[in-house]
């Protein structure tokens, strides 16, 4: 072992570098009984192995990918035929036979994962800010949700101002009031009218203004309490196996003037977190890529800590600790602080050259699985100061898998890894993501290639609609984007997913999940439209901010998700040939110049006001204002859709690319305008010859030729990013 002259650590047949090697020997190999050495040279070993498989599936997608290409071209102009087409996809393995019925097999997995059904925050891992308050986002007060959001409206002396609002105080204790009244109801009379709570012979009595008493209606609902029995500081309840506490004392502006000394509500909220290595972060190299491990690090270790100045004082934020109540009837109840965290590791098709092996670049995949893995052995040790599965399991999600085959990759990688780290068998569990096309339908054969190890399946809008355009980009012209929301493909993909998911058996022993809620401030049609996840029967879906997740958790008290599942158990099963419905224009269909127009502003102003925010200012998810103004919560997901649909039809003659780069020119002086306030942001159209140095970015994702599908999320350094191919070269700095 030595050093080399670019600072790298030569081990063997690799070159680590230096900065890596150092966190892995320094801060997280100590505690675990693994040696540094020993790391590495499992590594190794598992590179050596598994790397030329890895290739060799991604050489199967651009076989794939060049059949199905040449068969829309050779029938270009005639008419789809859904059969014909079935079959062609059957004969060239892109649809696998069907898998025989079966049960997945999952030991020791955590309640928030098999019982719990609620929100799921998804949040960047290289901004530990942002991750501690996710983790920590398991509690959240449903008064603060209520006054800063538009759940509440400002009319009739409801206006949000700058000092506290007595009047919209008193309206988000009328609604916390009405909450309680439909999920904890009283034998008799209302919480409206209580004016005292306390424990007596194990049960909650609540006294009324007029002096009378009564109990809940359903005394099991009562699950413990904090102080004095006769004047309780909280009061625990639970419904749908979601907590809530009653808080008493003096507090929060809207609890003072509560007549039953009520401070605040607070909701179990986000009781799952994915802790994101991929598409929500900013992580293009080695010093991104340590940031994110680090962090990950002090998750798993219960020391991740910042320091921030908040309205002119200095507040530390780390992790919260578990939450002890005595039990109605004597003993103790501990709920859990946190929200139990799962890690999304990054997709196979991409590359890192923070570890190199013979001179070339590894699967970054590889990579995060060994790291991420070592991290969590600190909380399945114990030695962490906060647990985070207690039922000793690590939780892996796996994104951008195309079919069963990479699935099953993904699988001998984990077992690859439990014996390098001397994890018992079956210790990584693996969550699916279902965003590509071959996996849709694929599904039931890809969670049976992980049936031991799957823990989370779920469905995504956005990256769904953005393989479907890239795989059926010689088609035809794709639809408008907002009639893809409702093209028949989609709708089956989201019927689809659920129906497998039960009928692996799924139910009672992992997570079905859908999408995210993309508009942070719009909560009034949040509460209106999210709660169909839970009856399309996902028992788990996304949300972008702590407030959301709270005001998410009232779904999860009003709809039994368990129940509707039972449900949908008896509905006939999704067609995959309706799957495989093109969502492209009819032929002849012409779409008004206005209309296209339109199509390609918001397109354009969508990939600028992210791209600016990804490459500019290395942040890798945050609110973006859309056309209208309306702050959208983007990710590399986003801007992947965006430019496939540009590119669609450029390709297909609907665009000119003089009409892309004048649009472009005017949407960089909206996106300029709409981040005047930044004192970060630099201004795209100061410099025109910067936007228009290179062919556009939109170009990048139009396969021409031979152009694999890449993922901005490229292990190269920021400033000097870049793809090849038999066409372009594209700098995203130039942006």
């Amino acid at each position: 072992m030595n050093n080399s002259s670019d600072d790298t650590i030569k081990l063997g047949e690799l070159e680590i570098a230096e900065s890596l090697y150092n966190l892995v020997q320094d801060e997280i190999v100590p505690g675990t009984g693994i040696e540094s050495d020993h790391f590495w040279s499992e590594l190794e070993g598992i590179v050596n192995d598994i790397a030329p498989k890895n290739k060799a599936l991604l050489q199967v997608r651009e076989e794939l990918q060049t059949k199905i290409d040449d068969w829309h071209r050779e029938r270009r102009g005639q008419a789809h035929d859904p059969v014909a087409y079935k079959k062609f996809l059957e004969k060239i393995g892109y649809i696998v036979p069907n898998v025989e019925d079966f049960e997945i097999d999952i030991r020791n997995v955590d309640v928030e994962i098999s019982d719990v059904a609620g929100p799921q925050l998804v949040v960047p891992l290289d901004n530990a800010r942002f991750a501690l308050n996710a983790a920590n986002a398991r509690w959240g007060s449903l008064y603060d949700a209520l006054y800063a959001t538009d759940v509440i409206p400002e009319s009739e002396g409801c206006k949000k101002i700058k000092k506290y609002n007595p009047i919209r105080g008193e309206r988000v204790i009328t609604v916390t009031r009405k909450f309680l009244d439909r999920h904890f109801q009283l034998e008799k009379d209302t919480h409206s009218n209580a004016v005292l709570y306390r424990i007596r012979n194990g049960q909650l009595v609540v006294r009324m203004g007029d002096g009378t008493e009564t109990t809940l209606l359903r005394a099991e609902r009562l699950v413990g309490y904090n102080g004095n029995p006769d004047k309780p500081d909280e009061i625990l309840l639970r419904k749908n196996n979601l907590y809530v506490v009653i808080g008493f004392g003096e507090g929060f502006f809207i609890g003072r003037r509560d007549h039953a000394n009520i401070y605040d509500i607070q909701l179990e909220s986000a009781v799952t977190t994915i802790m994101d290595c991929e598409d929500s972060v900013a992580s293009v190299d080695t010093a991104d890529k340590i940031r994110v491990y680090r962090n990950w690090l002090g998750l798993m270790k219960g020391t991740l800590a910042r320091t921030i100045n908040k309205d002119g004082e200095t507040v530390k934020r780390e992790l919260e600790a578990d939450r002890r109540y005595s039990a109605p009837n004597g003993g103790t109840v501990t709920v859990p602080g946190r929200s139990l965290m799962l890690v999304r590791n990054v997709g196979i098709h991409l590359e890192t050259d923070a570890v190199r092996f013979k001179g070339k670049s590894i699967p970054e995949t590889i990579l995060d699985a060994m790291v991420t893995a070592l991290c969590a052995k600190h909380d399945l040790l114990w030695n962490s100061k906060y647990i985070n599965s207690r039922a000793g399991s690590v939780y892996i999600v796996k994104p951008k898998m195309h079919g069963p085959d990479e699935v099953a990759m993904a699988n001998k990688l984990f077992a690859r890894v439990e014996g390098a780290l001397r994890y018992p068998r079956n210790t990584l569990k693996m969550g699916i993501m279902d965003e590509e096309r071959r996996t849709s339908v694929n599904l039931k054969a890809c969670i049976a290639a992980a049936r031991e190890r799957v823990v989370f399946i779920n469905t995504g809008f956005l990256d769904r609609t953005g393989d479907d355009i890239h795989t059926n980009m010689e088609a035809g012209p794709v639809l408008p984007k907002e009639e893809l929301k409702a093209a028949t493909w989609l709708l089956a993909y989201e019927d689809s997913n659920v129906d497998i998911g039960l009928d692996c058996g799924l139910k009672g022993r992992a997570q079905i999940g859908k999408g995210m809620w993309a508009m942070p401030d719009e909560m009034v049609a949040m509460m209106e439209n999210k709660i169909q996840h839970l009856k399309a029967g996902a028992n788990t879906a996304w949300v972008p901010s702590p407030t959301v997740a709270t005001l998410h958790a009232l779904h999860y008290h009003i709809f039994d998700v368990h129940d509707r599942q039972n449900d949908l158990l008896k509905r006939p099963a999704t067609r995959v040939e309706d799957i495989l419905t093109i969502p492209v224009m009819d032929n002849g269909r012409k779409l008004t110049p206005e209309k296209i127009q339109h199509e390609l502003e918001t397109n354009a102003q969508g990939i600028l006001g992210y791209v600016s925010r990804w490459v500019g200012q290395g942040v890798g998810c945050s609110k973006v204002p859309d056309m209208n103004n309306i702050s959208l919560m983007e990710d590399c997901a986003t801007l992947r859709i965006s430019s496939q649909h540009i590119a669609n039809w450029l390709y297909h003659g609907i665009l000119s690319e003089d009409n892309v780069r004048a649009t472009m020119r005017t949407m960089a002086l909206l996106v300029d305008r709409q981040n005047s306030n930044d004192p970060n942001y630099t201004p795209m159209a100061d410099d025109l010859t910067q936007v228009f140095r290179f062919k556009p970015l939109w170009i990048w994702f139009l396969r021409v030729e031979s152009n694999p599908m890449v993922t901005p999320n490229l292990s190269s350094t920021r400033d000097a990013l870049k793809r090849k191919n038999d066409k372009l070269i594209v700098h995203w700095h130039n942006y």
